[in-house]
């Protein structure tokens, strides 16, 4: 598996395909996805946090994505993972444990020991995937359409 740091313009079918699909598993639609916007984050976020933004590839065919930042919460530097995704047919195949122990190494040369998420709470597969990783539920968010986890480092 490689991670390839992200080139909008040069990965941007892959890009908006994952992220609109991440849309889709959590939410059941991605209606709320505005593309736009999306990429102006992206183009910002990924010229702060270059390490944290990865376009996932086996065999040199792009399976998944990374969003990685560094922000504050409550006063304190944490982690955040705007988004960990792999295609369907690579989900539940233990790839998933890569994409978290390269987020990891990410977060410690940040040294911060703590990192959060938001997951919708139909996404059952993910929200497993998190706890099994370490991560509690912290509180719903967005009148209950995600729940913050927290882990730590």
């Amino acid at each position: 598996m490689e991670f390839i740091p992200i080139n909008v313009n040069q990965h941007l079918q892959f890009i908006l395909s994952f992220r609109s699909d991440s849309f889709i598993v959590s939410f059941g639609t991605d209606e709320d996805f505005d593309e736009k916007e999306y990429l102006e984050w992206l183009q910002k976020q990924s010229a702060k946090f270059p390490e944290g933004f990865m376009l996932v590839a086996e065999n040199a065919v792009p399976i998944g994505q990374l969003e990685l930042t560094v922000k504050e919460y409550e006063g304190k530097p944490i982690g955040y993972v705007n988004l960990y995704y792999l295609v369907p047919e690579k989900r539940g195949l233990g790839l998933g444990a890569l994409l978290h122990a390269y987020a990891m190494n990410f977060f410690k040369k940040r040294k911060v020991n703590e990192y959060h998420l938001r997951v919708s709470p139909t996404n059952k597969q993910a929200v497993a995937f998190y706890q099994k990783m370490g991560m509690k539920q912290l509180k719903p968010e967005m009148d209950g359409k995600v729940i913050r986890m927290a882990g730590k480092v």
